[in-house]
Protein backbone atom coordinates (compact mmCIF):
# COMPACT_ATOMS: atom_id res chain seq x y z
CA UNK A 1 0.00 0.00 0.00
CA UNK A 2 2.80 2.56 0.64
CA UNK A 3 4.34 1.79 -2.32
CA UNK A 4 1.40 3.08 -3.79
CA UNK A 5 1.55 5.93 -2.52
CA UNK A 6 -0.42 5.48 0.62
CA UNK A 7 0.63 7.29 3.93
CA UNK A 8 2.32 4.63 6.16
CA UNK A 9 0.40 6.98 8.99
CA UNK A 10 -2.63 5.98 7.88
CA UNK A 11 -1.70 2.19 7.92
CA UNK A 12 -2.93 -0.11 10.46
CA UNK A 13 -2.43 -3.84 10.39
CA UNK A 14 -4.36 -6.54 12.69
CA UNK A 15 -2.96 -9.62 12.07
CA UNK A 16 -4.78 -13.46 12.14
CA UNK A 17 -5.57 -15.11 15.46
CA UNK A 18 -7.03 -17.78 17.50
CA UNK A 19 -10.41 -18.66 19.23
CA UNK A 20 -8.57 -19.46 22.23
CA UNK A 21 -12.16 -20.57 23.69
CA UNK A 22 -11.82 -23.40 20.68
CA UNK A 23 -8.67 -24.34 20.42
CA UNK A 24 -6.94 -25.44 24.58
CA UNK A 25 -4.91 -28.04 25.35
CA UNK A 26 -6.55 -31.56 25.62
CA UNK A 27 -5.39 -35.53 25.36
CA UNK A 28 -5.40 -37.37 22.15
CA UNK A 29 -8.79 -38.10 20.86
CA UNK A 30 -8.56 -42.22 20.70
CA UNK A 31 -11.28 -42.89 18.52
CA UNK A 32 -9.94 -40.60 15.70
CA UNK A 33 -6.78 -41.36 17.02
CA UNK A 34 -7.16 -45.27 15.62
CA UNK A 35 -8.96 -43.79 12.53
CA UNK A 36 -5.93 -41.73 11.64
CA UNK A 37 -3.60 -45.18 12.19
CA UNK A 38 -1.30 -43.31 15.44
CA UNK A 39 -0.52 -45.90 17.90
CA UNK A 40 -0.09 -45.21 22.14
CA UNK A 41 3.75 -43.83 22.14
CA UNK A 42 3.88 -42.51 18.60
CA UNK A 43 5.21 -39.04 18.18
CA UNK A 44 3.33 -37.02 15.65
CA UNK A 45 4.19 -34.15 13.92
CA UNK A 46 0.63 -32.74 12.40
CA UNK A 47 -0.14 -30.81 9.19
CA UNK A 48 -3.29 -29.88 9.26
CA UNK A 49 -4.24 -27.69 5.95
CA UNK A 50 -4.71 -27.26 2.71
CA UNK A 51 -2.59 -29.87 0.52
CA UNK A 52 -1.52 -27.25 -1.98
CA UNK A 53 0.72 -26.39 -4.08
CA UNK A 54 2.25 -23.44 -1.89
CA UNK A 55 2.73 -26.35 0.80
CA UNK A 56 5.58 -28.47 -0.79
CA UNK A 57 4.05 -31.33 1.22
CA UNK A 58 6.05 -34.00 -1.06
CA UNK A 59 9.07 -32.25 1.02
CA UNK A 60 7.36 -33.79 4.51
CA UNK A 61 7.28 -37.30 2.09
CA UNK A 62 10.77 -37.15 1.40
CA UNK A 63 11.48 -36.41 5.08
CA UNK A 64 9.53 -39.11 5.85
CA UNK A 65 11.65 -41.46 3.62
CA UNK A 66 14.89 -40.70 5.33
CA UNK A 67 12.87 -41.55 8.82
CA UNK A 68 11.54 -44.47 7.58
CA UNK A 69 13.66 -46.80 10.08
CA UNK A 70 11.81 -44.90 13.28
CA UNK A 71 9.32 -46.34 13.91
CA UNK A 72 8.19 -44.13 16.57
CA UNK A 73 7.84 -41.05 14.18
CA UNK A 74 4.81 -40.46 12.04
CA UNK A 75 3.44 -37.87 10.04
CA UNK A 76 0.02 -36.69 10.27
CA UNK A 77 -1.51 -35.00 7.13
CA UNK A 78 -5.08 -34.05 7.73
CA UNK A 79 -7.26 -31.63 5.49
CA UNK A 80 -8.03 -31.41 2.15
CA UNK A 81 -6.51 -30.29 -1.33
CA UNK A 82 -5.04 -30.31 -4.80
CA UNK A 83 -2.12 -32.25 -4.10
CA UNK A 84 -3.54 -34.26 -1.59
CA UNK A 85 -4.45 -37.41 -4.08
CA UNK A 86 -0.93 -37.60 -5.29
CA UNK A 87 0.88 -37.33 -1.58
CA UNK A 88 -1.38 -40.08 -0.92
CA UNK A 89 -0.48 -42.49 -4.14
CA UNK A 90 3.10 -41.79 -3.82
CA UNK A 91 3.06 -42.32 0.28
CA UNK A 92 1.76 -45.78 -0.77
CA UNK A 93 4.09 -46.57 -3.78
CA UNK A 94 7.30 -45.97 -1.61
CA UNK A 95 5.52 -48.08 1.07
CA UNK A 96 5.71 -44.79 3.90
CA UNK A 97 3.83 -46.67 6.61
CA UNK A 98 5.18 -43.35 8.76
CA UNK A 99 2.92 -40.74 6.72
CA UNK A 100 -0.78 -41.07 8.03
CA UNK A 101 -3.80 -39.28 5.67
CA UNK A 102 -6.78 -37.91 7.57
CA UNK A 103 -9.69 -37.02 5.51
CA UNK A 104 -11.20 -33.12 5.97
CA UNK A 105 -12.93 -32.80 9.43
CA UNK A 106 -15.60 -30.50 10.30
CA UNK A 107 -14.54 -26.75 11.72
CA UNK A 108 -15.83 -28.36 15.23
CA UNK A 109 -13.26 -31.46 14.93
CA UNK A 110 -10.35 -29.48 14.58
CA UNK A 111 -9.22 -29.46 18.23
CA UNK A 112 -9.54 -33.05 18.24
CA UNK A 113 -7.05 -32.88 14.94
CA UNK A 114 -4.87 -31.08 17.18
CA UNK A 115 -5.05 -33.08 19.62
CA UNK A 116 -3.43 -36.38 17.95
CA UNK A 117 -0.66 -34.34 17.02
CA UNK A 118 2.83 -34.14 19.72
CA UNK A 119 4.23 -31.12 17.76
CA UNK A 120 2.67 -28.71 14.48
CA UNK A 121 3.69 -28.59 11.18
CA UNK A 122 3.98 -25.23 9.58
CA UNK A 123 5.17 -25.77 6.00
CA UNK A 124 5.57 -23.47 3.26
CA UNK A 125 7.02 -23.48 -0.91
CA UNK A 126 10.46 -21.98 -1.14
CA UNK A 127 9.49 -18.92 -2.42
CA UNK A 128 9.78 -15.42 -1.63
CA UNK A 129 6.20 -14.83 -2.14
CA UNK A 130 5.38 -17.03 0.49
CA UNK A 131 7.95 -14.81 2.94
CA UNK A 132 4.93 -12.24 3.91
CA UNK A 133 2.88 -15.45 4.62
CA UNK A 134 0.97 -15.93 8.03
CA UNK A 135 -0.56 -19.37 8.26
CA UNK A 136 -3.51 -19.51 10.53
CA UNK A 137 -1.97 -22.97 11.92
CA UNK A 138 0.64 -21.14 13.86
CA UNK A 139 -2.24 -19.58 16.08
CA UNK A 140 -4.04 -22.96 16.65
CA UNK A 141 -0.98 -24.76 17.17
CA UNK A 142 -0.44 -21.89 20.05
CA UNK A 143 -3.64 -22.47 21.30
CA UNK A 144 -3.02 -26.06 21.51
CA UNK A 145 -0.10 -26.09 23.55
CA UNK A 146 1.86 -27.69 20.76
CA UNK A 147 5.66 -27.56 19.64
CA UNK A 148 5.79 -25.62 16.15
CA UNK A 149 8.11 -26.81 13.45
CA UNK A 150 8.33 -24.48 10.80
CA UNK A 151 9.69 -25.05 7.77
CA UNK A 152 9.78 -22.45 5.15
CA UNK A 153 11.15 -19.16 3.72
CA UNK A 154 12.15 -16.68 6.22
CA UNK A 155 9.39 -13.98 7.09
CA UNK A 156 6.43 -12.92 8.72
CA UNK A 157 5.75 -16.67 9.61
CA UNK A 158 8.79 -17.45 11.00
CA UNK A 159 9.52 -14.38 12.92
CA UNK A 160 5.97 -14.91 15.11
CA UNK A 161 7.70 -18.78 15.84
CA UNK A 162 10.92 -17.05 17.06
CA UNK A 163 9.49 -14.46 18.76
CA UNK A 164 7.89 -17.28 20.89
CA UNK A 165 10.35 -19.91 21.23
CA UNK A 166 8.04 -22.18 19.86
CA UNK A 167 10.01 -24.60 17.97
CA UNK A 168 12.72 -25.30 15.81
CA UNK A 169 12.67 -22.94 12.16
CA UNK A 170 14.27 -25.21 9.46
CA UNK A 171 14.82 -24.08 6.04
CA UNK A 172 12.21 -24.45 3.11
CA UNK A 173 12.07 -27.68 0.93
CA UNK A 174 15.18 -29.31 2.99
CA UNK A 175 14.16 -32.79 3.78
CA UNK A 176 17.27 -33.11 5.75
CA UNK A 177 16.95 -30.58 7.56
CA UNK A 178 13.08 -31.27 8.41
CA UNK A 179 13.91 -34.96 9.50
CA UNK A 180 16.89 -33.83 11.74
CA UNK A 181 14.34 -31.34 13.51
CA UNK A 182 11.77 -33.73 13.72
CA UNK A 183 13.73 -36.47 14.88
CA UNK A 184 15.56 -34.09 17.76
CA UNK A 185 11.79 -33.23 18.77
CA UNK A 186 11.01 -37.04 18.88
CA UNK A 187 14.32 -37.35 21.14
CA UNK A 188 13.76 -34.89 23.58
CA UNK A 189 10.23 -35.29 25.65
CA UNK A 190 11.63 -32.71 27.52
CA UNK A 191 12.51 -30.35 24.84
CA UNK A 192 9.25 -31.13 23.65
CA UNK A 193 7.20 -30.23 26.70
CA UNK A 194 9.17 -26.95 27.30
CA UNK A 195 8.46 -25.79 23.47
CA UNK A 196 4.84 -26.70 24.30
CA UNK A 197 4.99 -24.45 27.28
CA UNK A 198 6.58 -21.32 25.14
CA UNK A 199 4.01 -22.18 22.40
CA UNK A 200 0.87 -22.01 24.72
CA UNK A 201 1.81 -18.85 26.21
CA UNK A 202 2.02 -16.92 23.56
CA UNK A 203 -1.24 -17.78 22.30
CA UNK A 204 -2.89 -14.79 24.15
CA UNK A 205 -0.68 -12.27 22.40
CA UNK A 206 -2.86 -13.60 18.89
CA UNK A 207 -6.39 -14.40 20.62
CA UNK A 208 -8.98 -12.74 17.92
CA UNK A 209 -10.23 -11.08 21.50
CA UNK A 210 -6.78 -9.56 21.42
CA UNK A 211 -7.34 -8.90 18.28
CA UNK A 212 -10.58 -7.39 18.45
CA UNK A 213 -9.64 -5.13 21.32
CA UNK A 214 -6.62 -3.63 19.17
CA UNK A 215 -8.55 -2.93 15.80
CA UNK A 216 -11.58 -1.61 17.91
CA UNK A 217 -8.37 0.56 19.80
CA UNK A 218 -7.43 1.69 16.12
CA UNK A 219 -11.01 3.07 15.28
CA UNK A 220 -12.04 4.57 18.59
CA UNK A 221 -8.04 6.27 18.38
CA UNK A 222 -9.29 7.80 14.60
CA UNK A 223 -12.52 8.82 15.48
CA UNK A 224 -10.82 10.83 18.74
CA UNK A 225 -8.09 12.10 16.43
CA UNK A 226 -5.28 11.07 17.97
CA UNK A 227 -4.09 8.87 15.30
CA UNK A 228 -4.13 5.19 15.58
CA UNK A 229 -0.59 4.66 16.46
CA UNK A 230 -2.64 5.73 19.96
CA UNK A 231 -4.26 2.73 20.34
CA UNK A 232 -1.34 0.05 21.56
CA UNK A 233 -1.30 -3.54 22.82
CA UNK A 234 1.10 -5.16 25.25
CA UNK A 235 3.09 -7.56 22.84
CA UNK A 236 3.47 -10.22 26.25
CA UNK A 237 0.10 -9.97 27.78
CA UNK A 238 -2.22 -9.29 24.41
CA UNK A 239 -4.22 -6.70 26.52
CA UNK A 240 -4.36 -2.93 25.57
CA UNK A 241 -1.60 -0.57 26.27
Amino acid sequence: LVSRGIDADKIAVVINGVDLWRYTPKPRDKALAAQAGISTGDCVFGYVGTHGMAHALNNVLDAAALLRDRHDIRFLLAGAGAERAQLIARAGAENLTNVKFLDPQPKERMPDVWSLCDAALVHLKDSDVFAGVIPSKIFEAMGMGLPIVFAGPTGEGSRIVAAAGAGPIVSAENPAALAAACKSLADDAGQRKQLAERSLAAAPRYSRETQARHMLGVLDAVIDGKGWQAATVDPESGEPG
